[in-house]
Order: C-alpha cells, then sequence, then structure tokens
C-alpha cells in the first residue's frame, strides 16, 4: 500500500485536435483571475501550481489555456486534463471539477522539463476569454469579497471557519468587516472580525472563525454573518449550530483524545493476550477497520460497527467522568488503494462502485453512529487511507487513473466527510500517507492542495475536516535521532544518499508537523490537529544504532545511523525487523492530536502468497519476500516477512517480533 512514489508520468494528449475536443462550451459570463507560482526548479526540471479564481458567472465546465515563451513540456499533471502542442498548453476540467459557483478558487498544477530560460506564462484564458481582459461577462478586473463557503455548520461547543480574500489586487488596503446578524446568539464571531488585506496579501485567504457556546437546548439555530468593505458587494454567510444536545453528548472538542481513555477491541485484545507476552499491550486502545459493507454488521466473528459501539458504552460506563474515544478506520472506495493488489477492496468504480460506496456503506455507517445513545462517546474517524494522495502520484496506474478522472475518490471522501461530520460527536480525520510517499516537494504541495480542494467541496468546507493522520498502518520511524534533513557527511548533504533520494524529510514527526503548516497555509484553521499512527514503527531490539556513524561516505553513514531499518522507505508489507512504537497519547508534540496504533498490531499487510479469498483482497509481490522490486521501492528486496496470512488476518510471527523489537522497549 505505502509505496514511494516516483512522480508518474501520466500519459499527454497532444495535438491541436485533441486539445480543441476537449473544449468546454462557451459561457455566457466568464470572467477569471489565475496565479502561476513555481513550487520547484532544478534548472532543468521544475513544478508550478496555477490556482485560477472564477470572477465571473458559475462554471458548468472550464478550459484553461496558455503558452509558454521558452521550451517548457509540461510531463505530469494532476486536477486536471492536460495537453500540450508546441508551446501552447491546455488544461481542460475533470468530471468532478468542472462546476465552478461564483467566487470559487481551485488550484491545479503540474511537473515538467526544459533547457535554458524558465520564463513565466502572464496570459492565462478560461473557455476562451483572457483572465483580468474584457469578456462577455463583467469586468474581471473588478473588486469582490470573495467568501468560501458561505454556509458553514458549526458544532456547538467548539467553532468553524470561513476563508475571505480579494479577486483582484488592491492599490490600496481593503479592510473587511464580519457582523453577526440577527439570530442565534450562541453563534458568534471569535476570530477574525477585523481583516486588512494589502497589493501583497490580497490573494491569500484569511480566517474568520465562528464559535457556538454550549447550551441547553435541542434546536440547530442559525445566524447570518455579514462579510463587508466599503464600496464593495457583502456576502452573507450562514452559520448553523450543530447541536448536540440530543442525547446527553458534551460537545464537539478540539482534540477528542485529550482527557479520554481509548477504546479497547475485544477481537484484537483477546489475540493479542494469548501471544507470550501480549498481555503488556492488549488492553491498548486500537483502530477497528471497517473495510468492506459486510463489516459494517460484522463477520467471521468479529463485531460490527453498532456492537462496538455497544461494547464503548460499557467501557464508558466503567470509566469514570473520563469521556471514551473509540476509532474506526472508514475504508472502502471503489478502486480502493489503487496503486496496491493487496488490499484491493469490493467496489470498482466502472461496476457502479461510488453510488454503493454511499448508499451501501457510508449512508448505514452514519446512521448507526448518529444514534442519539452514542452521543456521549468521541467516535474518531480515519478516512481512506492511500487514496488522496494516489491521485497525485499514481495516476499512470489504470485503477488510480479511472478513480481520478472519475472524481471516485474526491466525491467519495466529501460524501463521507459530509455524513460523518454532521454527527456532533464524529470527529474526522483524512489520511496524508507518509513522508517516504509524499514528503518531496513534488508530491508535497500538490498533495496539500488536492486536501484542501477536496475539503472546500463539502457542505461545511475546511471545517469538515478535525485533522490529518500520516504512517497509517506504515513504518516509518517516529524520529531519527542521530541525523537531519540539514545534516551534511564531508560536505555532501543526507538528501544525496540513496536513502533518502532528496527527500525533504528524514522521519515522520517533521513531516507531520511540516505537513500541517502548509495544510494551514491552504486555509484550513490553525486548530487542526494531526495523528501519527506509532504501532509498528518503534525499531529496536539488536539492530537499532546507538549513535551516529562514523564514517565519510554519506550512504554509508546514513545506513548505520538510521533507525529505520527497512532496506528500502518504499517497502511497506509485514516488515522484518520492525517493532511496536510509541503508545498512544494525547498531544505529544507540538500541532499534534495525539499518537494512535490505528493498525492494530499483528494484524497482516497482505499475504506472502496468492490465496482465495471472498474479501476482494489479491495478492501483491511486495508482501513477497522473495520479490526483487519494482522501481517504487527501488528494485530492493521487499523485507517483508514469510508466511504471512491475508490482509487484517492475524500474524502470529509478526506480532511476536513486534513485542521483541519494541521501542521505546516494553
Amino acid at each position: 500500500m505505502r509505496n514511494r512514489l516516483l512522480v508518474a508520468v501520466c500519459a499527454l494528449l497532444t495535438g491541436l485536435a485533441t486539445a480543441l475536443m476537449s473544449a468546454a462550451p462557451a459561457q455566457a459570463a466568464v470572467a477569471c483571475s489565475v496565479t502561476y507560482a513555481k513550487t520547484w526548479d532544478s534548472g532543468s526540471g521544475f513544478g508550478a501550481n496555477i490556482t485560477i479564481t472564477n470572477t465571473g458567472e458559475a462554471l458548468s465546465s472550464w478550459r484553461l489555456t496558455y503558452a509558454y515563451a521558452g521550451n517548457q513540456q509540461v510531463s505530469q499533471g494532476w486536477q486536471a486534463n492536460w495537453s500540450q502542442s508546441g508551446q501552447n498548453v491546455t488544461a481542460s476540467s475533470l468530471s468532478y471539477n468542472g462546476s465552478q459557483a461564483s467566487g470559487a478558487q481551485w488550484t491545479i498544477g503540474f511537473n515538467g522539463s526544459y533547457s535554458g530560460t524558465n520564463t513565466n506564462p502572464t496570459t492565462f484564458a478560461i473557455n476562451g476569454v483572457t483572465c483580468g481582459g474584457s469578456g462577455p461577462g463583467p469586468d474581471p478586473g473588478q473588486q469582490a469579497l470573495q467568501v468560501t463557503p458561505t454556509a458553514l455548520s458549526v458544532p456547538e461547543g467548539s467553532s468553524a471557519t470561513y476563508a475571505v480574500r480579494l479577486a483582484t489586487q488592491p492599490s490600496a488596503n481593503v479592510t473587511v468587516t464580519s457582523t453577526a446578524g440577527t439570530g442565534d446568539s450562541n453563534l458568534t464571531v471569535t476570530g477574525g472580525a477585523t481583516l486588512t488585506f494589502t497589493s501583497a496579501n490580497w490573494n491569500t485567504p484569511q480566517n474568520v472563525t465562528v464559535s457556538a457556546a454550549e447550551d441547553s437546548d435541542t434546536t440547530n439555530g442559525t445566524r447570518p454573518i455579514t462579510v463587508a468593505s466599503s464600496g464593495l458587494t457583502s456576502v452573507t454567510v450562514t452559520a448553523t449550530e450543530t447541536d448536540n444536545d440530543t442525547g446527553g453528548g458534551t460537545g464537539h472538542v478540539d482534540n477528542p483524545y485529550a482527557g479520554a481513555t481509548g477504546y479497547v477491541n475485544a477481537d484484537w485484545s483477546a489475540k493479542a493476550a494469548a501471544e507470550p507476552g501480549g498481555s503488556a499491550v492488549a488492553n491498548i486502545s486500537t483502530g477497528v477497520w471497517i473495510d468492506r459493507i459486510a463489516a459494517i454488521a460484522g463477520t467471521g466473528g468479529a463485531k460490527g460497527v453498532r456492537a462496538h459501539l455497544d461494547a464503548a458504552l460499557t467501557q464508558d460506563a466503567a470509566n469514570g467522568s473520563a469521556p471514551l474515544t473509540i476509532q474506526f478506520v472508514i475504508y472502502n472506495l471503489p478502486n480502493r488503494d489503487c496503486s496496491a493488489l493487496a488490499s484491493n477492496g469490493e467496489l470498482l468504480v466502472s461496476q457502479n462502485g461510488l453510488a454503493r460506496y454511499k448508499t451501501e456503506y457510508i449512508d448505514p455507517i452514519a446512521e448507526i453512529m448518529s444514534d442519539p445513545k452514542y452521543a456521549a462517546l468521541r467516535i474518531v474517524t480515519v478516512v481512506e487511507i492511500d487514496s488522496l494522495p494516489n491521485l497525485i502520484t499514481n495516476t499512470n496506474l489504470a485503477k488510480c487513473a479511472e478513480a481520478q478522472s472519475s472524481g471516485a475518490y474526491v466525491q467519495g471522501i466529501q460524501y463521507a466527510l459530509n455524513k460523518l461530520h454532521a454527527i456532533p460527536n464524529v470527529y474526522t480525520y483524512l489520511d496524508a500517507a507518509h513522508h517516504g510517499w509524499i514528503g518531496w516537494s513534488s508530491n508535497f504541495g500538490p498533495t496539500a492542495d488536492l486536501m484542501a480542494s477536496t475539503a472546500r467541496g463539502t457542505t461545511a468546507g475546511y471545517a469538515s475536516v478535525d485533522g490529518f493522520i500520516t504512517n497509517t498502518a506504515n513504518y516509518s520511524a517516529l524520529t531519527e535521532p542521530y541525523f537531519t534533513v540539514g545534516t551534511t557527511v564531508n560536505g555532501t548533504s543526507v538528501r544525496q544518499s540513496k536513502w533518502l533520494d532528496w527527500n525533504d524529510y528524514v522521519d515522520e514527526l517533521t513531516f507531520a508537523q511540516a505537513f500541517r503548516n502548509a495544510l494551514v497555509s491552504k486555509g484550513f484553521p490553525s486548530t487542526i490537529g494531526m495523528l501519527i499512527d506509532t504501532s509498528r514503527n518503534g525499531w529496536g531490539g539488536s539492530a537499532r544504532p546507538t549513535g551516529p556513524s562514523t564514517s565519510t561516505n554519506v550512504d554509508e553513514f546514513v545506513n548505520q545511523s538510521r533507525v529505520d531499518r527497512r532496506i528500502h522507505a518504499g517497502n511497506w508489507c509485514n516488515q522484518s525487523g520492525a517493532g511496536l512504537g510509541e503508545r498512544p497519547r494525547p498531544n505529544p508534540a507540538a500541532g499534534l492530536d495525539a499518537y494512535v496504533w490505528i493498525k492494530p498490531p499483528g494484524e497482516s499487510d497482505g499475504s506472502s502468497t496468492a490465496i482465495s479469498n471472498d474479501e476482494g483482497k489479491g495478492f501483491d509481490r511486495m508482501c513477497d519476500p522473495t520479490y526483487t522490486g519494482n522501481d517504487r521501492n527501488g528494485n530492493n528486496l521487499t523485507g517483508a516477512l514469510p508466511n504471512a496470512p491475508l490482509s487484517g488476518h492475524w500474524f502470529s510471527a509478526q506480532f511476536r517480533q513486534l513485542l521483541q523489537n519494541a521501542n521505546p522497549p516494553l
């Protein structure tokens, strides 16, 4: 699943005829502004993000065109259908992002190559209308307030945000105010009531925070908030309180792990306790994986969603006054885990998978979780691991390309967020891969952009996401104690080592904190928190280094100093030598909500050989210890343990190894 991502080279459509075939219908009132910004430039290769703002009427589809002055070539793009003919570039909407409301802003991007100079293009057009020039609609240069979203869901006892920016660069500072009108007095503007935009920051969204105070009623009250600036048309944001008083809930808190105890899954706990030494960890809270439709009701003697929630109520009743947090993994998108086989799911895009995902999977889960008797529980949902990052890095693979072009991943996640966020005591954490996947700048920024655009497309906008999780079911070391990304060896950066391969991060903690900062810069509120799955990244035991290497060769230094003992950072299946990591705890570091054990230790990542099954799980050679690899793990051995069962099934040998190599030690 968690594979090292080389930048995938999408097949580009070439030729003007092909570009014309993708042209969008003319819009009655097209107006736009475009910002083109390089994300990296090595002297021969580069990446860029293009942010488009619709300052005209709503679009049903769009086609961006521009031209380079030099020999730049687009080689891989995302969030659009890209084509190039000579110096002329076309990026047209996909099935899921063609509809853009007036005032909407979205970002597309690409990686490319060039020789000589790399001058930014200056003229852009949407559907044939030049941005920043005159068109059949209102003047694109006209100043306006851009507010997203205009319908805001605010959990009682918590807060949510909307973003404000200007449509064009002002000649003088512009002050924007947000004023609450007549309505539910418990809804108030608590941050960003007055914003100042300058000629430098006009295009950077600034957040306004709306809070909903705890009350005793059971009404989802509303209150209009007027966003205004002198001389400009005001925008109304309708804030709606999501009430929590129908079933004894305690409100939607900022960090669901703080002050809470964790639910112990008796199904996993019994297996752990039956292993030698397993009782030392058998009472630790782990994630409950709902990885197919049948798992909602329960399969093979394992509890379903309602049975787990009922068991959580029993544990909570014996828990005293502290709340209880229970963790579920929502994991059944059509074309699930499109770049791997061991964890492929039951739903396919081509077989009505998205509709089934909504009606047969998400709807029943949301219906159970919204039962008022569970309102006092803090229900954490980890939403669709290994999904959105695949759309950035693996669209050269057919299943991933189909997931992107159909919009199944984005639309499925947006539907899940809409349903789950509407339940006051449910918390949503989107999966954000790990540093060995998107730690390179060419993947890092585009992934953050995709996370932001996906959230903006939900009913509650950024507020639909409580946080993000990294390293889910992976093995990346939490910290590398003996070198940093800035370490040099005999004048050579450790980034040049074969192990790091120019990655910008050496471990998971620094990556998670940096990715959180990037997400906040994209418009997510500063209250979002990160989770790191530390269930199997301890890397203790006799092979763990006790200090930095003394070698003056950068590869030898890194290999002898790193605590992550995998053969290659792209290896992800049942890793030999791994150990239990940090035990779950809240607020362990700046920006983090918790260390968690989402992957239950002892549950296999995938089978070592092909095993017939009715769970939709295939055989991935990355789980075969004899396989010599592919381009995603540098054509190395997989480092997988032998004799492994299907993913999710109990793997005793792995569990015993994890106990033995635990760090911190048990």
